[in-house]
């Protein structure tokens, strides 16, 4: 498995150096080097604004893009780092660095192949994912990447090998105990934030659920966001370990633990060009749980005119792909295909989905009904399926769990065990927005509702969203809310809105 810091050059023994500046600058996944435009080294190597250039200290080296300055924010011999690329290569400030070309990428061949259709076989996708956990592709290559398996999907063998790269280029977990049971939405529906409750029943039904979920792709938030808001998720495989071994189960960010850690460098990508591909979904998901060592998943497909899954025949494609894939690493799933037409719950962004969680679990009388239905009928399924209950009785059990506190009890104590309960925030500001015209609510846009969300702020705002007011089939009066948009500051709240004047039919109601 190749890191950052196992590359190295040739430069090792002839580099061009000079002397490195931290300038303070976060530019998140993707390193990068500031270098003058005159600077002697950018003259002998040829290199030009957006070059790739290998970046070395002591033994260990770093691939930047590079940025050029004709101002003074650096003096003559100078580099600047991102903040990125200085911790990853463990330079200070005054400290010397060596800058040369980078080895040539073989594995953009393969990218380029897939581009005109050639297969993508175990070589190329093991090829491919290597460098990019090394990361070694800047955002463009990695476009590229993505693009091309949208462009052209994989097939199941491609599915097949592109999963196994995944796992490959991360830790596995093992458990000493079986089964292991796994849940995951294929997202693409607002609020619909089961997992928590799922992971809570289970264990509290005696099945263990060691549960790694991930940010948001082109939500508003995924579940590692909205339970960030409740406990610490960013835990270390010992810590993890401890958690599941105290309580049966777990939940926490999946990126902490480098499991198929070539995913959330995907998805940081396929979130900014609004891409989530068959191949690299499926390939997303079981990856995730072969690394995670879950033997037995249920795997939710929600299905509506607005969200990720469009069509029943979509579905049923993609139930197929999955359970295929599945089978060939000897995964046992279940497949639930879900209504998928409006949001589940009434919260939409990370505090405000851990509101509605909380509400079911703590078996609050106005909670939400259709979340709570969802995540009975999924977690039944669960236990059906790893063993826990006889097949028809999964719901009913599943229900007792959450009827008699049980359910309750166990989150709690796991989000104690991962580090400690919170208070999910609260937003600063909101404000309602009212329907036009009076009527019966006949159709909600789920997408452009998220985008809503989004535009408020969340998922990076925690307390950012909106709450939803109304269901389909509800009947509104003039001037009644229909949502209320949330954020944590009024320049956001007023972004969102501007989105919302221009998209006053979100939420359509027609006459009685």
């Amino acid at each position: 498995m190749a890191g950052p810091e196992d590359h190295t050059t040739a430069s090792d023994e002839a580099p061009n150096t000079l002397v490195a500046r931290r300038l303070g600058i976060d530019s998140q996944h993707e390193d990068v080097v500031f270098m003058r435009a005159d600077c002697h080294i950018c003259r002998s190597e040829g290199f030009t604004a957006h070059s790739r250039i290998a970046v070395g200290f002591g033994r260990r080296t770093v691939i930047a893009t590079l940025f050029q300055t004709t101002s003074d924010i650096l003096a003559p011999g100078e580099a600047g780092l991102t903040d990125g690329a200085c911790n990853r290569l463990g330079v200070g400030d005054g400290e010397t660095v060596r800058l040369s070309h980078p080895p040539p990428l073989n594995s953009l061949r393969r990218v380029r192949g897939k581009v005109f259709g050639e297969f993508l076989d175990r070589t190329a996708a093991g090829e491919i994912i290597d460098d990019i956990v090394a990361r070694r592709y800047s955002d463009i290559y990695l476009s590229s990447f993505i693009t091309a398996c949208s462009a052209r999907p994989l097939n199941s063998g491609e599915m097949i090998a592109l999963t196994s790269a995944m796992v490959d280029a991360g830790q596995r977990l093992e458990w000493p105990h079986h089964p292991v049971a796994d849940k995951h939405c294929v997202g693409g529906l607002p609020g619909n934030r089961t997992t928590p409750i799922v992971v809570a029943i289970a264990t509290a039904c005696g099945l263990v659920m060691p549960k790694t979920s991930s940010r948001a792709i082109t939500s508003p938030a995924g579940t590692a966001d909205m339970m960030e808001t409740l406990a610490p998720v960013e835990l270390g495989i010992d810590a993890m370990r401890d958690v599941v071994d105290c309580e049966g189960g777990c939940i926490v960010w999946g990126g902490a633990v480098r499991l198929s850690p070539a995913d959330d460098l995907l998805i940081r990508v396929e979130r900014a060009l609004d891409l989530d591909g068959e191949g690299q979904l499926v390939a997303s998901v079981l990856s995730k749980k072969m690394a995670a060592g879950s033997s037995h998943v249920v795997l939710d497909i929600p299905v509506g005119p607005t969200a990720k899954i469009r069509t029943d025949a979509t579905a049923k494609a993609l139930a197929a792909s999955l359970t295929s894939v599945a089978d060939a690493f000897d995964i046992s799933t279940r497949i639930v295909i879900s209504d998928g037409s409006q949001p589940v719950g009434r919260g939409i962004g990370p505090s405000l989905e851990a509101e509605d969680v909380l509400a079911v679990l703590q078996g609050q009388s106005d909670a939400p009904t259709d979340l709570r239905d969802r995540a009975i009928s999924l977690a039944g399924s669960l236990l059906e399926l790893a063993g826990g209950t006889i097949r028809g009785c999964g719901s009913v059990v599943a229900a007792e769990a959450l009827e008699n506190g049980s359910a309750w009890a166990k989150f709690q104590r796991i989000c104690e065990a991962q580090g400690g309960m919170r208070i999910p925030p609260r937003p600063s500001h909101e404000r309602p927005v009212p329907t036009q015209k009076p009527g019966r609510v006949a159709a909600i846009d789920s997408r452009r509702l998220a985008k809503v969300a989004k535009l408020a702020g969340a998922p990076n705002a925690k307390a950012a969203g909106l709450k939803l007011h109304v269901k389909l089939g509800d009947e509104v009066e003039e001037n009644q809310p229909l949502y209320t948009v949330c954020s944590e500051s009024p320049g956001e709240l007023s972004y969102a809105f501007e989105f919302v004047a221009k998209n006053d039919d979100i939420i359509e109601t027609v006459e009685p």
